[in-house]
C-alpha cells in the first residue's frame, strides 16, 4: 500500500513538474549565460515546434551536453565530462520507441520526448527503491514512507526531470544499495557498475561495497565464535576472511571498470585520433574555433594532458574547463552562491551531528560493532539512529565536505538528494 502511494505521490508531482517547467519556460525569458549551446544543423519537422515548446526547458545547462552526445557523438573535448550511460539510454529510446515518430520528429525532437518520459519512468524506480532501501536501513515504515515523499519534493527535482543523469543514477544505486544490503552482492555490484557509467561519483559508492560485507563477515566472525568448535573456528575465520577479500576487490574492480573504460575512449580520441577535421560538420567546427573547444584531429598536435604519466580526461576536464581544486571556488564574488547552498549544506552538518551525538560510541567504532553481545547490529534501532544508517552518514558527510573545498558550492545541492 505504502509503494502505491509512494508512486502516486510520486507520479503527480512529476506532472506538475513537467507543467511547471513548460509554461515558466514560455513566460520567462532565458538567462544569456555562456553554456555550451551547439548549433541545429538538422531540418526541424512537423512536430518539432510543438515538442520544443513542450520541452525544452528541459534541455538547458548541462542537458545540452548530454542532448548533443546522444545526438552526434562525443566530439568536443570538455563533452568527456558527461558520461555516456544517459546519452546512450535516450539514443535507444528515440531509435525504438519513438522511431515511428520519426517522420514528424527530428532526432532532438525524439530526444526530448525520450528525456520527458524516459527520466519521468526513472524517477519513479528510484523513489521504489529508495521506499525499499529505507525500510531496510532505517527499520521504520513510516519514516521509510515520509523519506520517500519527501525526496519526489527535494529543491534538487529540477535535475531529477531536467535532462540530467540524476534520475538514472538514482535509481541504480537505490537499487544497487538494496540488493548489497539484502546480501545479493553480485547482483549489487552490477547495478553499482552501471551507475558509474551514468555518473562519475558512482566510484564512491566502493566504499558501500566495503563496508557493508565487512559487517556481514563480522556477524559471521559473531556467529562461529560461539557456535564453532575450537579447532573449526580458524578454518571457519580464514574462509570468512578470503572471502571477504575476493569480494572487495572483484567488487572494486567491476565497479570502476566503467569509469577506467571511459577514460581510455577518451585516451583513444584525442591523444590517438583517427578522425581529422574534414569530417566534422563546418557548423559544429566553427563552434569549436570561436569558443576555444579542443576537437580530436589525427593531424594535429595531441594536448599536453597526454604527455601525463596518468592521462585521465576527467581530471583535466575539471580542472581547466570547470575550475574544480582545492578551496577555488572560494572567492568573495561567489558568496550569493554558498547562501543558496547553505541550508542543504546546514541540514547534512544537523544530520551528521544528531548522529553523532546520539551515538558517540558506535561512530568511534565505525559502526563495525556494538559493546553488548546482546545488541547487535541484527536488532538495531528503529529510526535515523539506527547502527544501520553509519555508512550513510558518513557517505553524506564525505560528499558534503568535498563539494564544499573541491567543488563548484552549487553543486552541494545536488548532492542533498543522494
Amino acid at each position: 500500500m505504502d509503494v502505491k502511494c509512494v508512486l502516486q505521490f510520486a507520479a503527480k508531482t512529476r506532472c506538475v513538474a513537467l507543467i511547471l517547467q513548460a509554461v515558466l519556460n514560455a513566460v520567462i525569458p532565458d538567462h544569456d549565460a555562456d553554456a555550451f549551446r551547439p548549433p541545429r544543423t538538422a531540418v526541424p519537422l512537423y512536430l518539432d515546434p510543438v515538442v520544443d515548446w513542450l520541452f525544452s526547458g528541459l534541455s538547458r545547462w548541462d542537458a545540452e551536453h548530454f542532448l548533443f552526445i546522444a545526438e552526434r557523438g562525443y566530439l568536443y573535448e570538455h563533452n568527456f565530462a558527461f558520461f555516456p550511460l544517459l546519452p546512450i539510454v535516450l539514443r535507444g529510446l528515440a531509435e525504438t520507441l519513438l522511431w515511428p515518430l520519426s517522420s514528424w520528429l527530428s532526432v532532438r525532437g525524439r530526444l526530448l520526448v525520450a528525456v520527458a518520459f524516459g527520466n519521468t519512468a526513472l524517477f519513479l524506480l528510484s523513489v521504489v527503491s529508495l521506499y525499499a532501501l529505507s525500510r531496510i536501513v532505517l527499520q521504520d515504515r513510516r519514516l521509510a514512507f515520509l523519506s520517500s515523499l519527501l525526496y519526489c519534493i527535494t529543491p534538487a527535482n529540477v535535475f531529477m526531470i531536467a535532462g540530467y543523469s540524476e534520475s538514472l543514477f538514482a535509481a541504480l544505486t537505490f537499487g544497487g544499495l538494496y540488493l548489497l544490503e539484502k546480501g545479493f552482492t553480485f547482483r549489487a555490484c552490477l547495478a553499482l557498475s552501471i551507475a558509474t557509467a551514468a555518473r562519475s561519483n558512482g566510484l564512491v559508492n566502493v566504499g558501500f561495497l566495503l563496508y557493508l560485507p565487512s559487517l556481514y563477515a563480522l556477524s559471521q566472525i559473531r556467529v562461529y565464535r560461539t557456535t564453532t568448535k575450537a579447532y573449526a573456528k580458524v578454518f571457519r575465520y580464514v574462509l570468512v576472511i578470503l572471502q571477504l577479500l575476493f569480494t572487495s576487490l572483484l567488487g572494486t574492480a567491476f565497479i570502476t571498470l566503467p569509469f577506467a573504460a571511459f577514460q581510455y575512449y577518451g585516451y583513444r580520441t584525442f591523444c590517438t585520433p583517427s578522425l581529422s577535421l574534414e569530417h566534422i560538420t563546418p557548423a559544429l567546427l566553427s563552434l569549436a574555433e570561436r569558443k576555444g573547444y579542443r576537437v580530436p584531429d589525427q593531424n594535429g598536435t595531441p594536448p599536453l594532458w597526454c604527455m601525463r604519466p596518468m592521462p585521465m580526461l576527467y581530471s583535466h576536464i575539471q580542472d581547466i574547463y570547470w575550475d574544480v581544486g582545492f578551496l577555488r571556488y572560494f572567492e568573495l564574488r561567489q558568496m550569493p552562491n554558498f547562501i543558496l547552498a547553505l541550508p542543504m549544506a546546514s541540514l547534512g552538518i544537523m544530520a551528521a551531528y544528531a548522529y553523532a551525538h546520539a551515538n558517540p560510541e558506535l561512530c568511534l567504532r565505525l559502526g563495525l560493532w556494538e559493546m553488548s553481545e546482546n545488541k547487535g547490529l541484527d536488532k538495531p534501532t528503529p529510526g535515523f539512529f539506527n547502527p544501520r544508517v553509519f555508512v550513510y552518514v558518513v557517505h553524506s558527510s564525505a560528499l558534503l565536505l568535498f563539494g564544499t573545498l573541491c567543488m563548484h558550492v552549487q553543486v552541494r545541492i545536488n548532492y542533498g538528494k543522494e
